[in-house]
Formats: C-alpha cells, sequence, structure tokens
C-alpha cells in the first residue's frame, strides 16, 4: 500500500530546479539525463522543512540561474565552496542541500566509472574556503565561472507570538494546540522564503567572482 505525500500546498508553488546528470543518461535514468528537483526532494533529504532548508534551496536555485542563464545546468559539472567548516552552524544542513542538487561531494562522493573515473562527483564539495563574499561559492568546472552565494533571512522574521510558543516548544511544555501552531507558523515562514520573498533580491544576493 502506497500513500501520497501530504506536504503544505505551498510546497508546489517553490521554484522547480532542472538539472542535466550525464550519469543518469550513462546509465540509462533517464533517456536525456534531464530530471526535475523541487523543494518536496530537499525537505526529504533534510527530513524536515524549516527557513534554512528553504535558504539552502533557493541558494543553489538562483546561483546556478546566474550561472548558466536559459542553459539546463550539468549535475556534477558544479564545485561548491562552502565558507564554514562543516560544524560550523547550519552548515552541514546547507551542504547536504546543496550537494542534493548539484551532485557535489565531497571525499566520500561517487569516484567515478572505470580507469578514467568518468563523471566523478568525489571533492567537488569543500568546506572552511574562507571565502567571505558569500556563504557559498558555486562554480562551473566547464567555464571556471563562479558566483558567490549568501542568504538573508532576516528580511522574514518570525512573527511575535512566535516569542511565546518556541520556548514552550523546545521544552517539552507546549500542550497539543500549541503545537500545532507552533508548526503553523513555522511553515508560514518557510512559505514567505519559497514564494512571497523568493524574487526579492535582499533575500538571496548572487554575485560574481
Amino acid at each position: 500500500m502506497t500513500q501520497a505525500d501530504r506536504f503544505p500546498e505551498f510546497f508546489d508553488r517553490a521554484p522547480q530546479l532542472l538539472m542535466r546528470d550525464p550519469l543518469a543518461q550513462f546509465l540509462g535514468a533517464t533517456p536525456d539525463g534531464v530530471m526535475a528537483y523541487r523543494y518536496q526532494d530537499a525537505v526529504k533529504l533534510a527530513g524536515h522543512s524549516c527557513p534554512t532548508v528553504a535558504g539552502a534551496y533557493l541558494m543553489v536555485v538562483k546561483g546556478l540561474s546566474a550561472l548558466y542563464g536559459g542553459d539546463i545546468p550539468e549535475r556534477g559539472g558544479i564545485e561548491v565552496l562552502m565558507r564554514d567548516g562543516r560544524d560550523e552552524g547550519t552548515t552541514g544542513v546547507i551542504a547536504n542541500v546543496a550537494m542534493l542538487l548539484t551532485g557535489a561531494a565531497p571525499e566520500t562522493g561517487f569516484a567515478g566509472v572505470g580507469p578514467m573515473r568518468l563523471f566523478g562527483r568525489r571533492d567537488l564539495l569543500a568546506f572552511g574556503s574562507g571565502d567571505a563574499r558569500g556563504e557559498m561559492l558555486l562554480r562551473r568546472r566547464d567555464t571556471g565561472a563562479a558566483v558567490a552565494v549568501s542568504y538573508n533571512p532576516s528580511i522574514a522574521p518570525w512573527p511575535a507570538e512566535m516569542q511565546t510558543l518556541m520556548p514552550l516548544a523546545v521544552s517539552g511544555r507546549a500542550d497539543d494546540a500549541q503545537l500545532k501552531r507552533f508548526g503553523e507558523i513555522w511553515q508560514e515562514r518557510v512559505e514567505a522564503v519559497l514564494t512571497k520573498l523568493a524574487d526579492d533580491p535582499r533575500l538571496v544576493v548572487v554575485e560574481n567572482v
């Protein structure tokens, strides 16, 4: 027996990302390697939906749009350099979303096919780059073009109600009604990030480097 996903309806209104993965085409997963990624995919990877996951998703979507214009980005053809260390703040969460979408992986990634290491993704994701121009740097392997990307969730602040609900929820003292309202407010902020503010230039800043 199968059951359909029961996500908030606004998930379907978040930007979609088309990627072309030559490895998927080579191994017959798709005829042309083109695959569609949605915010739901990032949620399933992370196991939750939050402003950080939403921001990471948008950073990659907007960064790749700047790098490729109207062309479909090549999954596995992009390097991802995280400014901070892998254990600093939410860097690991953001990097996981970037890895899902771009195929870039750290030292544990796919080494490649055969003696020529075709389609390898290992060591395309690195931490602690120290580049202060953005939280994440995306670089095309074919042209060397790169963009620095930053995320500013402060333009979508929590409502005042969250100041009361947050301590109750995280301490286990909230009742069922309060927990329900906590989840609603949490996703309302995610919705603002992914839909209402997605095209606000203050939310995700992309700079050529």
